[in-house]
């Protein structure tokens, strides 16, 4: 059960990131427009704010793609999950403390911090407490530290 809630809320990191690859793709005018739903102002097309966009837009789905290998194979990147998980909250910290000091409307302010916080906070708890399944015959030895070294055979 609780690997299962650690893969949902990598699923739910995932979908928070990867959401913004329609940035990548989308016309500078449909961007924009999509912006001013969203409480922004109508921005006058700039070529350096343009290719800005597709730069944090892809960056943003990478990020979000990693997020789903992490869901998808978390066993063989429990090493790195926790990280992941402060990602968000670190995330979530910078989104607070900058939208209280543009003293930004509610939409979508509360909920792009609420999704940081409760992405980063459900993997971090669930981390802890998920058992993996052996990745490999020794790998609960070597999670565990105890693994123990044995030399090659040698063959005549």
């Amino acid at each position: 059960m609780n690997l299962r809630m650690l893969r949902f809320f990598l699923v739910f990191s995932a979908i928070g990131w990867v959401v913004c690859v329609i940035g990548v793709f989308i016309s500078w005018s449909s961007f924009t427009n999509l912006l001013h739903r969203l409480g922004g102002p109508i921005v006058a097309y700039d070529p350096m704010l343009d290719y800005w966009l597709r730069m944090t837009a892809g960056a943003y789905a990478l990020i979000g793609f990693l997020y789903l290998q992490l869901a998808l194979q978390p066993a063989k990147y429990r090493a790195v999950i926790p990280w992941f998980g402060w990602v968000m909250l670190v995330e979530g910290l910078v989104l607070l403390l900058h939208g209280i000091r543009l003293a930004l409307p509610p939409l979508p302010f509360y909920g792009d911090v609420a999704a940081s916080f409760l992405g980063g906070g459900g993997i971090l708890w669930f981390a802890r407490r998920a058992e993996f399944p052996p990745t490999t015959p020794d790998a609960e030895r070597h999670a565990r530290g105890n693994a123990v070294l044995r030399p090659k055979a040698q063959s005549d």
